[in-house]
């Protein structure tokens, strides 16, 4: 056998036996390094950009409520009244709103509405709210309810950019597929002549 002929001649390598670069693939399409590209992106957003967005909304939120806790815990306070009427017992258990009537610190002789429970007599003291200005009020927010403040809106700024990652993978998905699918025709619309000139003779 000669040495041309030889399958250990000499000679340039052949295609197959060449490297191929790294992230090199003749079949992938533009299409999908985009794809590629932009699900990195969406994950680095996911992975660090959600703890980053809900934490911050979180911590805002909880500085918010307790800014609203000090400020109506330095307006409010609680006193003792009297109810004017009583309250009958006929119509349920609910609170009712009925009058009641107490002195403040300057002793001026206030009134106001307040919710007490049914049955309560006439005369009977109950411990009511009232705000600097002498009006009837509910009781200061708590550390409690800044606390699930902000839990629950650090929990919704976290599903916020989950569910907006999701839906820009879903459109993006949507383009690149309609973007394949309008390429793939026009490929066809090209090769399917070549192909059926082979079945007529």
């Amino acid at each position: 056998m000669s040495a041309q002929g030889s399958p250990y001649a000499a000679g340039p390598p052949s295609g197959r036996d060449r490297k191929t670069p790294k992230g090199a693939n003749s079949l992938r399409r533009m299409s999908d390094r985009l794809e590629c590209w932009l699900r990195r992106a969406l994950m680095v957003v996911l992975v660090f950009g959600l703890p980053v967005v809900s934490v911050g909304a979180g911590l805002t939120a909880y500085r918010a409520s307790l800014d609203t806790v000090r400020a109506q815990t330095a307006d409010r306070h609680q006193v003792t009244a009297r109810l004017t009427s009583s309250i009958s017992s006929a119509n349920g258990w609910a609170e009712r709103t009925a009058q009641v009537r107490w002195t403040d610190t300057n002793g001026i002789m206030r009134t106001g509405a307040a919710r007490v429970k049914p049955g309560t007599p006439k005369g009977a003291t109950v411990r009511v709210w009232v705000a600097r200005g002498g009006t009837v009020t509910g009781p200061p927010t708590t550390t409690l309810n800044a606390t699930t403040s902000g839990w629950m809106v650090g929990g919704m700024a976290a599903f916020g950019v989950a569910a907006g990652c999701c839906a820009a993978w879903a459109g993006l998905r949507l383009v690149l597929d309609r973007r394949r699918y309008a390429q793939w025709d026009a490929d066809w619309n090209q090769v399917e002549p070549q192909w059926s000139a082979r079945f007529h003779p």
